[in-house]
């Protein structure tokens, strides 16, 4: 039988991460949480409303990082799928944020 189903993984390990930042799209603003981050991606957790949909342009801003352009790549309930822009200012934050601050972060189970 052959599989007529083609589908594409993901082009770059995703790593675990706990990271506060801000999220901009035109004029709104929101307080988030990032809880995963690629070389090519960003998974973020909203704490705030902020209205976006596929393909809306959004700045996140982190300590760590700095100021990074991305385009959404998905949306759901709360949670943003965020491409990040492939220019050397972005590659090279995302390099130097893995080379000197990232440390895997395990999940914490409570009861």
């Amino acid at each position: 039988m052959e599989h007529r189903l083609h589908v594409e993984g993901r082009k770059a390990n995703r790593s675990r991460v706990r990271m506060k930042g801000k999220v901009r799209h035109l004029n709104q603003e929101a307080e988030g949480r990032i809880y995963n981050i690629s070389r090519t991606g960003i998974g973020l957790e909203l704490m705030g409303r902020l209205h976006v949909a596929k393909g809306s342009n959004v700045i996140i801003q982190t300590d760590d990082i700095g100021l990074i352009e991305g385009t959404v790549r998905w949306a759901y309930g709360g949670y943003l799928g965020v491409q990040i822009q492939q220019n050397s200012n972005a590659l090279a934050q995302i390099s130097a944020y893995f080379r000197n601050f990232h440390q895997e972060v395990r999940p914490v189970l409570t009861r």
